[in-house]
C-alpha cells in the first residue's frame, strides 16, 4: 500500500503553488505562526455573514435541518446522510465524507433540495456575486426557482466555481448530486443566490486539481515568485530573501508582467535592466520602458525617479483632502477631511459608532457630503480655486456612489448624477495618479512608503488597513463593550492620512524636482 493521498480543499486551487508545497512539506513549522489580522477579521466577518444568512434562509421554509457544528464528524455525517435520505429541502452545515481516494476535502455551507431531485451545494461567500446588469441565473432565497434576472449581471469568482465543483463531485459519490448540475452561492448582501452549472468550469477544475495534486504528492517541482498573495503569506520572508539573491524578475514585474517577462527569456531584473531587444509578446500592463527603469532603480536602490524635468500637481486656493474608513462591505463608517484655506488648517470627521450595517451610516455621509458641497460652493462665490483630494480613488468613489444609491431619498443624501458631477470634475484630484504621472516607483505608490519622503510619520505604529479593522470591532462593540480608545485610534489614523496626502502634495510642488533624479537616458524598448 502505497502513502496516503493528500486531502486538498477547494481553496488551494486558486492559491499559490509554491505556497501548497510548502504547506504540505513545511506544516509543522507553522505551528506557532500567529495568523495575520486580516485573515482573521475576514474569518470572523464570513462567520457573523453566515450566521445571518442561515437565519434568513430559516424563514418560511417547509423543512430546514440544522447540522450540529460541534458534534463529533461521524455523527455530523450520519446526521447529514439522514436528512438527505429523508428530502429535507435545506440541510445547514452539511457534513459528508471527504474523498479519501481521491484526494478531496469536503465543504458546502448548505445543502439545498433540487426540485428535479438530489441537491445542489450552496456556498456563503463574503464577497460580491451580482453586479447591477443583467443575465444572471439567480433564485429567491426562500424557492429555489433560478431565472435570468433583468437588472444583475454575474460577477464571476473562480474559486466559487471550482469549490461548487469539488462538493458536486463528492455528491456524486453518495448519488445525492442535483440532477440539474446546479450549485448555488450567496454573496455578501444575501438578497438571491447566483446559479452555476458545474460543468462550465469543470474542466478548468480538473486542470487544477491534478496539478495541485502533482505538487502535494512531489511529483511536480514548484519555485518562489511575487504575487499578490504573497502579502498575506506565512512564507514570503523567505520567499523575498531567496528571490532577493538571485535578482528574480518577479520582484520588479509580478503576476502577468514577469511571465511575459519569463517567456522572453528575461529571468533576473540585471537582464531586464539591460535589455535591447523587442517588446516582449504578451506584455500588456504599461509602458515597457518602465518597466526598465524600475529594474536600474532596483539594482541602484533609488525609491523613486522623476518622469519629467519638473513635478507638477494640481494646486488651489481651499484645498480639502479626504479619506474614508470602511468596514468590509457593511459600509463606510468614517469621512475624514482636512480643510486648508490661508487662514490655517483643520480636520474634520465625519462618523458613525452604531456598528455597521446601521441607518445612521446615512446621516453621517449626508452630513460630509454636505459640508464638502458648501465649501465647495463658497470658494466658487468668493472667486476662489477649489479642489478636493484623496490618495487612490477606488474606495472613495466607489463608497461615495453606493452610498448614493444605498440611502436614496433619506436626507442630504445626493443623488448618483451628483456624485458623478463631482468626481468626474477637475476638481477632485487622485494623487496616486499624481505621483504616477510624476514619478516611476520601483517599491510600489502607496502613500505610506512615499509620504516619509516628505518628511511625514504616523503617530501609531501598527497603522495600516487590516490593523484600522480590528480597531473597528473594538470600537464599536462588535465582540464585547464599546472601547472608546479604539475610536480615538481610528481618528487619528484617518487623520494622519489625510495629513500625509497633503504633505506629500506639498512636497511634490516645492522640493521633489530638486530631490528626486531624473529617468537618465537608456535603450529599454519602449511601447509604440
Amino acid at each position: 500500500m502505497g502513502p496516503p493521498v493528500p486531502l486538498l480543499g477547494a481553496d488551494v486551487l486558486t492559491r499559490c503553488g509554491h505556497r501548497l508545497y510548502l504547506d504540505t512539506a513545511y506544516h509543522a513549522l507553522l505551528r506557532d505562526v500567529a495568523e495575520p489580522v486580516g485573515v482573521t477579521l475576514r474569518r470572523d466577518a464570513a462567520r457573523s455573514h453566515r450566521d445571518t444568512v442561515r437565519l434568513r434562509l430559516a424563514q418560511d421554509r417547509s423543512s430546514m435541518v440544522v447540522i450540529d457544528a460541534d458534534a463529533p464528524t461521524g455523527d455530523r455525517i450520519a446526521a447529514t446522510l439522514r436528512a438527505c435520505g429523508d428530502g429535507v429541502e435545506l440541510i445547514w452545515g452539511p457534513r459528508l465524507p471527504d474523498d479519501r481516494r481521491g484526494g478531496r476535502r469536503w465543504r458546502a455551507e448548505a445543502l439545498l433540495a433540487d426540485p428535479a431531485g438530489g441537491y445542489l451545494p450552496v456556498l456563503v461567500v463574503n464577497h460580491k456575486v451580482v453586479d447591477p446588469g443583467a443575465g444572471a441565473l439567480v433564485s429567491d432565497l426562500d424557492r429555489f426557482d433560478p431565472q435570468i434576472a433583468p437588472t444583475l449581471k454575474p460577477r464571476p469568482q473562480l474559486r466559487d466555481q471550482l469549490m461548487l465543483n469539488q462538493a458536486r463531485l463528492i455528491l456524486e459519490q453518495h448519488d445525492l448530486a442535483a440532477a440539474s448540475g446546479f450549485g448555488a452561492v450567496i454573496g455578501h448582501d444575501g438578497r438571491v443566490m447566483i446559479v452555476h452549472r458545474a460543468a462550465d468550469s469543470a474542466p478548468e477544475y480538473h486542470r487544477r486539481f491534478d496539478e495541485r495534486m502533482d505538487i502535494a504528492t512531489g511529483r511536480r517541482i514548484t519555485g518562489a515568485g511575487r504575487i499578490s498573495e504573497c502579502r498575506s503569506c506565512p512564507w514570503w520572508s523567505e520567499c523575498e530573501r531567496v528571490l532577493g539573491e538571485r535578482h528574480d524578475i518577479s520582484l520588479v514585474a509580478p503576476g502577468g508582467r514577469g511571465e511575459a517577462l519569463r517567456a522572453a527569456g528575461i529571468t533576473t531584473i540585471d537582464q531586464l535592466a539591460d535589455w535591447q531587444g523587442q517588446l516582449p509578446t504578451g506584455w500588456s500592463k504599461g509602458d515597457f520602458a518602465d518597466a526598465g527603469v524600475i529594474a536600474r532603480a532596483w539594482l541602484q536602490q533609488v525609491p523613486l525617479v522623476r518622469r519629467r524635468p519638473q513635478v507638477t500637481v494640481t494646486r488651489a486656493d481651499v484645498e480639502i483632502d479626504v479619506d474614508m474608513e470602511c468596514y468590509q462591505e457593511f459600509g463606510a463608517y468614517l469621512w475624514g477631511a482636512l480643510e486648508w484655506t490661508d487662514g490655517g488648517e483643520r480636520y474634520h470627521p465625519f462618523v458613525t459608532w452604531e456598528p455597521l450595517p446601521t441607518d445612521d451610516e446615512a446621516r453621517s455621509f449626508a452630513e460630509f457630503w454636505q459640508w464638502l458641497m458648501q465649501r465647495r460652493a463658497l470658494a466658487h462665490r468668493r472667486g476662489q480655486t477649489f479642489a478636493a483630494y484623496c490618495y487612490s480613488r477606488f474606495a472613495e468613489d466607489k463608497w461615495l456612489l453606493e452610498s448614493a444609491r444605498r440611502f436614496v431619498g433619506r436626507p442630504g443624501i445626493p443623488t448618483v448624477e451628483e456624485i458623478h458631477a463631482f468626481i468626474d470634475s477637475p476638481e477632485w484630484v487622485d494623487m496616486f495618479e499624481a505621483v504616477g504621472h510624476n514619478f516611476i516607483a520601483p517599491g510600489g505608490r502607496g502613500l505610506k512608503k512615499l509620504a516619509p519622503m516628505a518628511g511625514f510619520a504616523w503617530r501609531d505604529d501598527e497603522a495600516g488597513g487590516e490593523a484600522s479593522m480590528a480597531w473597528y470591532r473594538r470600537a464599536v462593540g462588535y465582540d464585547a463593550a464599546p472601547d472608546i480608545g479604539q475610536r480615538t485610534r481610528l481618528l487619528e489614523y484617518n487623520e494622519d492620512d489625510v495629513r500625509a496626502t497633503r504633505a506629500l502634495r506639498v512636497w511634490m510642488s516645492t522640493r521633489a524636482t530638486d530631490e528626486v533624479p531624473l529617468i537618465a537616458p537608456s535603450s529599454v524598448a519602449r511601447v509604440s
